[in-house]
Formats: structure tokens, sequence, C-alpha cells
């Protein structure tokens, strides 16, 4: 039986983005796995936690017992389903998954059950506020091979941030407004002048108020994008059965999701076409295996988190995903600079906008730990993710108020819907309970008419707008 002697966090960065590269080491000469543990933003904590704590837990146990293991640790801290200790598990999780296919001789997608196609459809990002530059960059991409591609009018949130109170304080300022135009008008113009075939991805980022990102969906309905990802933040996944009330908008959401209790009733409750979870998030491939065989009861197709700040093993492990799950949508891909090569082997290759596995055994990467020492991690303060508003205010992506009399969930109204019920009572549509307040939500398409929904029982009606 092997067992597991020692488990390592390398930090490194070759793009200029901090990467967590776990190595799980055996007690056999030259077995050893490698795993992708990256929280950008939290990386020291990640590494701490797998420094000081899994490697003592884990050293000695078998490393062939992956759901043991997986348990084990996820209850091991007792507060759990966080963002760092997942992502800590998630090291080792793949890297027990990389370490099993290479005893096994085989790639890890066979493990999974085997392919269901021979490549994963990659989409790539592009990126300018300046809607003639975006077309030609999408035509380049296009003439690449790529048929998936996420076209965005400048950064998150737009480029244009408004006027600023004096003494503002520093941060990544946009306009709500601004953007929702901009957007709509730049995703018009892509599909106007490309090719019928292109599939249209836009990320919002949950950068937008609940009904402004409904307004969104709404307008770009007619442009048939193949999904809109994170037009509201987990805290309000409530607002997509509004979305889908009122459109057929695509979305696609989850790179924030740490928890079944998130994920589950997005699937279940069909609000969602996509699920975007980071894996490491989530916790690694043991349970994103269970995640993609869930959400394809429901015909929930995965479109895996796929950034810069997830590193090649962490690709190679979507790719694996991928290429066993029938209902897999498509995969996010970044394209790497030479110093990535210089310290990851093996990095999936793209041929013709498909993503390819190189057919080695495991996860068929190897992370060259001297190279990485090139590229030592970056640290900092993190700025893009302090989004505010035009005069200042950090944006929140609140959690749902409760109410008061029952505790039963409702929905927090942005500044405009505040503004236009504020001190305003409504007659109880019939259909609904005798308890709890009453929201008048966003206009029923039939004129004079309103959704109405109960906060205590969340049955909704339609009805008319009374003022008592």
């Amino acid at each position: 039986m092997f067992k597991i002697r020692k488990v390592k966090a390398f930090l490194t960065a070759p793009d200029g983005i901090d990467l967590l590269v776990v190595k799980v080491e055996t007690d056999e000469p030259g077995l050893y796995g490698w795993g992708c543990a990256t929280f950008t933003q939290r990386c020291l904590a990640v590494k701490t936690v797998i420094d000081e704590y899994l490697s003592p837990l884990l050293e000695g146990r078998d490393p062939q017992q992956i759901e043991e293991i997986w348990q084990l640790c996820n209850v091991n801290a007792y507060w759990r389903n966080g963002p760092v200790l997942n992502n800590a598990m998630a090291g080792v999780d793949m890297a027990l998954w990389d370490i099993k296919g290479k005893i096994a001789g085989m790639p890890v997608y066979q493990l999974f059950g085997g392919k269901c196609r021979e490549a994963a459809a990659a989409y790539v990002h592009t990126n300018s506020p300046v809607k003639e530059v975006l077309l030609e960059k999408v035509r380049k991409k296009m003439e690449e091979g790529y048929r998936y591609i996420r076209c965005q009018a400048g950064f998150y949130g737009g480029t244009e941030a408004g006027v600023k109170p004096e003494n503002a304080p520093q941060g990544d300022y946009y306009d709500p407004k601004k953007y929702i135009r901009k957007t709509v008008e730049m995703l018009d113009y892509i599909r106007t002048n490309t090719d019928s075939g292109l599939e249209i991805i836009h990320d919002v980022h949950e950068r937008l108020y609940p009904s402004d990102a409904l307004a969104l969906a709404k307008e770009v309905e007619g442009l048939h994008l193949y999904f809109l990802e994170d037009p509201v933040s987990p805290e309000q996944s409530a607002w997509l059965r509004r979305c889908r009330q009122q459109c057929v908008t695509p979305i696609g959401l989850g790179e924030l999701l740490n928890n079944p209790a998130e994920w589950k009733d997005l699937i279940c409750d069909r609000l969602i076409d996509f699920i975007r979870i980071h894996i490491s998030q989530a916790g690694g491939l043991t349970p994103a295996r269970k995640i993609a065989e869930f959400a394809s009861l429901f015909q929930v197709r995965t479109a895996w988190h796929g950034p810069g700040d997830v590193s090649p093993v962490g690709h190679a492990a979507n790719l694996h995903l991928n290429l066993s799950s029938p209902n897999f949508g498509v995969q996010e891909w970044t394209e790497f600079s030479p110093a990535m090569y210089q310290v990851f082997e093996g990095i999936p290759e793209v041929r013709n906008g498909y993503i390819y596995a190189n057919e080695r055994p495991g996860l068929g990467i190897e992370f060259h730990e001297n190279a990485a020492k090139a590229y030592p991690p970056v640290g900092g303060v993190v700025e893009w993710t302090q989004a505010r508003l035009p005069d200042g205010t950090i944006f929140m992506r609140q959690h749902c108020k409760k109410c008061e009399e029952c505790g039963s969930a409702g929905h927090r109204r942005n500044e405009r819907d505040r503004d236009r019920y504020s001190g305003r009572n409504y007659r109880r549509p019939r259909g609904l309970c005798s308890g709890g307040p009453v929201l008048c939500a966003a206009g029923y398409p039939e004129k004079g008419k309103y959704i109405f929904e109960c906060l205590s029982c969340s049955r909704e009606t339609v009805g008319l707008r009374k003022n008592i």
C-alpha cells in the first residue's frame, strides 16, 4: 500500500498572477501528484492551511482513498465550505486523482468513465472600449478557429467612471447605467457585423443592481447570446426567477459558489443554463464530478471557470471533466505566455477552437519547481475588486434582507425601486397568504398589472397595484 509522505505548496506567478500549486508526495519513489489550489487574492492563507494543517493530517494515509480523504479534510476543521479551506482541499484532491491516474497508467478522464467527446470547445476573451477595435479582435479570434468568444466593452462595469466627488477614495470606479447602454450597443454591433455562427458571451461580473441586470438580460434577448455571465451575485440569486419569467437569455453563474446549498436550488429550479463553478473553490475534482452529474439530470451544462488565475494544472483538471461529462457546454480558456510553458509542462493544446488532452497518465501536467522560483508571487493589495459607484460607494453584493415578521427571505431593492415604492403600502392581492409584507415587483407584460410576491410564503400572483 502506498502512503502519503508529504504535502507541499508552491507559489509562483509566471504571467504576473499568483498561482498556488500543490504537490502530494508518496513513499513510492517517483510517484507524486500535482493539484491547483489557486485563490489568487488570498494565496498565503491557503498555503498556510496546506503546510500547517493538511500535510500533518494526511501524512501516512493511503493516497488512493480519495473520497475518504476529501471527507476527512472537509470535516476536520469543523467550520467548512469556505474558499480558503476549499481551495486547499482542492489542491490535494486534484493531486490524488493525478496519482491515481499514474498508478493506473491512464488519463484521469478514463477513471471518470472515458470520453464523451474528443476535445472540448473553448471560449476566449476579447475586450475594448472601442467597438470597432473590439470587432477586429473578435474577427482575429474567429480566424484562429474560436467560435465562442466573450465580448467586453472595457473592464468589468465598463470604463466610464462618471463624476467623482472631491477626495474620493481609490478604487475601480464605474457607472452602471453607462455600462448597460454601452454594452447593449457593443453587443448589437458585434452581432450585426460577424458571422451568424459566432456564439457571444458577456460577463456582467455582478456589477449591477438586480433589477438593472434583469433589464440588461431583456435588452440583449434578441441578440441570442450563448450566455450572460453572473448577472447577479450568488447572494441575490433569487432574482433569477424574475429573469426566467421575463426573458429567455441563457444565464451562466457559479464562480463564487463554495458549497452545495448555493448551487443546488439554482439547478433544481432551472434558474441557470450553465454552471460555472471554479473547481478549486468548490473543493476539487471530487465534488465537481458530483455537481456535473447532478446538473446533467436537469440539462444544465457545465462551463467551468477558467481565467488566468487558474493554473495549467487546474485547466487540465477542467479538461478531464469536460471530456467525460455528457452535459459539457463550453470551457473558458486562457492563452498562456512563454514563461508559463517554462514552468508547466504538458499544458493542453488548443487547435481550431478545441482543447485537446495530451493523453499522459494522470492529469498530464508536470510542474518544474526550480523554474517556478524565477517567477516569485506578486502579492500586494488587490485593487480591481474594490468596485465603486461614481460617488465612491463600494458596490455591495448584499445578502437578501429578511422579513422582520416571519424571517423569510425577501429581496433588497435597488435605489431606483426604493424611490419608486418608498412609503407605499399595497392591498394584498388574492391568492397570497395573510401574513407578512407584500413586495410589488416589476411590471407585468399586460398593461396595468404587476407581479406581487408574498415575503412570508414566497408565492407570487399577478394583479392591479392599488395604494391603501
